[in-house]
């Protein structure tokens, strides 16, 4: 495992990324080496495959496992949840939050069903962020605390960590990082969300697209606009996907939120989202494209658009699944079975 100092500044945060571990290929390459061994015709269980060789790379071990599987999910509120972009008012964050420290909610029940073990941090829920049309979301000081509070909660000995979010107009700032980042127009990122529509819509569009022009050619990379244009929860997501690199933690991402707080990494180093795997294909229409521009082909596709950590922790199955086939299964010279010829 990497030691490393929790950072102080964006450059900290843009020094890490620099120097960042690469996945264990001998350890892959054990992976690589039992699976044609197993009794199955090569290549019959599709991306189970894939997987485990994913996941020994990035937990730096083989065979890989999946006993211990965590879950965070962030909350934060958004200044622009004042200018009408959700079909839910802002104190909506805080009693979800609620609902999930009561286990009342989506999330609560799917980490339960797959043995995984959750965690919710709330981020100064009272003290909003501001209206990116008119500065910056966040000083860079809020910026960087956030990321720290992300990083600080990924923990020792996790198998996988599991990323969501929760935040009243969060879809908002999304759209705004993802127009940023990779261009085209306000409407082309700019999605429902949690079920605007017509004029709702339009506005929303209105709003990511002035956040955009004020921000973009004054930032320096997906850091910079990450502060901008985020909220305390996505920069959080941010410094999550980073700790688990440094600690070897593979990472599953939810949906379009929480892809859109990793772009802002893979903006700055295109090999920091390595260990990171987009969980689903959420229903928010910019999803798909948005993890086409990371070289992500995401797991699932069951139209989810919840947020909380949904579709990561539904995936997790994929990977308990996937660990069972290549630890469990006999090889052909154990079972007796021919092989190909």
């Amino acid at each position: 495992m990497n030691a490393f100092s929790l950072p102080n500044s964006l450059d900290d945060v843009r020094t890490l990324l620099a120097k960042l571990p690469g996945p264990d290929l001998a350890a892959k390459a054990k992976a690589d080496e039992r699976e044609p061994q197993l009794t199955k015709p090569g290549g019959s269980l599709g991306r189970l495959e894939s997987l485990n060789a994913w996941l020994s790379a990035w937990q730096g071990r083989h065979p890989p496992r999946m006993d211990h599987p965590h879950c965070r999910v962030f909350a934060g509120n958004h200044g622009v949840a004042a200018l009408g972009v959700s079909a839910f008012p802002a104190e909506v964050t805080v009693q979800m939050v609620a609902n999930f420290q009561a286990g009342g909610a989506a999330i609560n029940q799917l980490c339960k069903a797959f043995g995984t073990s959750l965690n919710v941090v709330a981020l100064d829920l009272d003290r909003p962020t501001a209206d990116f049309t008119q500065g910056p979301a966040m000083s860079e000081a809020e910026g960087v605390a956030a990321i720290r509070a992300g990083m600080e909660s990924v923990p020792e000995g996790a198998d996988v960590l599991c990323l969501g979010e929760m935040g009243i107009a969060n879809t908002t700032s999304a759209s705004a990082l993802a127009m940023a980042l990779f261009g085209g127009q306000a409407t082309d990122w700019t999605g429902p969300g949690t079920g605007v529509e017509g004029a709702a819509l339009a506005n929303k569009a209105k709003v990511v697209a002035a956040g955009v022009a004020r921000h973009k050619d004054k930032a320096k990379d997906g850091l910079d606009l990450l502060c901008r244009l985020g909220g305390r929860e996505l920069a959080a997501i941010a410094g999550a996907v980073l700790a688990a690199r440094l600690k070897r933690v593979p990472v599953l991402l939810d949906g379009f939120i929480c892809t859109a707080s990793a772009a802002t990494l893979f903006a700055v180093n295109a090999a920091a989202l390595d260990h990171a795997q987009v969980a689903h294909v959420s229903a928010e229409p910019a999803h798909r494209a948005l993890a086409a521009k990371l070289k992500q082909t995401p797991l699932l596709d069951l139209g989810l658009r919840l947020g909380e950590a949904s579709g990561a922790a539904l995936a997790v199955a994929i990977l308990k699944a996937a660990v069972a086939c290549h630890t469990g299964m006999a090889t052909f010279a154990q079972a007796g079975v021919s092989d190909k010829g």
